[in-house]
């Protein structure tokens, strides 16, 4: 049987509770072989959106949150590539990886109607199946033309923006971030220089805040 290998994309800035939730229920729910959250280096749809940690800090953060759960890794891989992060490369790169896996893309429900907005979104449809994360009431949506999955996870509405101002204002991320990422937020003095501008994200090619 050839491996079923999920890449969940994403700034991950930093990850939190409800991105590790949406990992292990997609894990779980479609029995596959690993789920890997990809780290984007220069996430191109959010330059000039707000200013993004270094890369190298954000791959911290998620290696410790997913070290010691079953099945989730984190991944390097656009990192290594360098330049901004498209999907497209890295599908095709993890392709030429795992000849034989199957890839399964995870994007929230919020992020899915912006599919078409991704760069050679063609390529990234012909190279995987997506699967949609949805929280209990969402709305449905068609993804049409896509080979398609729909994984409900627990609805926790917890935004990345949220966590940054809470660490510059001194506020705690208990229950909010793992203890681990709150030790790399600490130990590396991350988001203490002020809260974020407030602008429009529309949540594009790398999927999370």
């Amino acid at each position: 049987m050839s491996e079923r290998i999920g890449v969940f994309g994403g700034t991950f800035d930093p990850i939190h509770v409800g991105h590790l939730a949406a990992a292990v229920n997609v894990h779980h729910s479609l029995a596959l072989d690993r789920l890997l959250l990809v780290v984007a280096n220069v996430p191109w749809q959010k330059i000039g959106s707000r200013t993004v940690s270094a890369a190298d800090d954000r791959l911290a953060m998620v290696e410790a949150a997913v070290d010691g759960i079953p099945g989730l890794e984190a991944c390097s891989i656009e990192l290594e590539r360098g330049g901004p992060s498209y999907t497209a490369d890295t599908l095709a790169e993890l392709q030429e990886r795992h000849r034989e896996a199957e890839l399964y893309l995870v994007v929230g429900s919020d992020v899915a109607p912006w599919l078409d907005t991704w760069e050679r979104i063609d390529e990234v449809r012909s190279r995987c199946v997506l699967v949609v994360v949805t929280r209990p009431g969402s709305p449905a949506f068609e993804a049409v033309g896509w080979r398609t999955e729909r994984v409900e996870i627990p609805s926790l509405d917890i935004s990345s923006t949220d966590l940054r101002e809470r660490v510059a204002d001194g506020r705690p991320l208990d229950f909010l971030v793992t203890p681990p990422v709150i030790r790399v937020i600490r130990e590396r003095g991350l988001y203490c220089g002020g809260a974020d501008e407030r602008r429009p994200d529309l949540s594009g090619d790398t999927g999370t805040s």
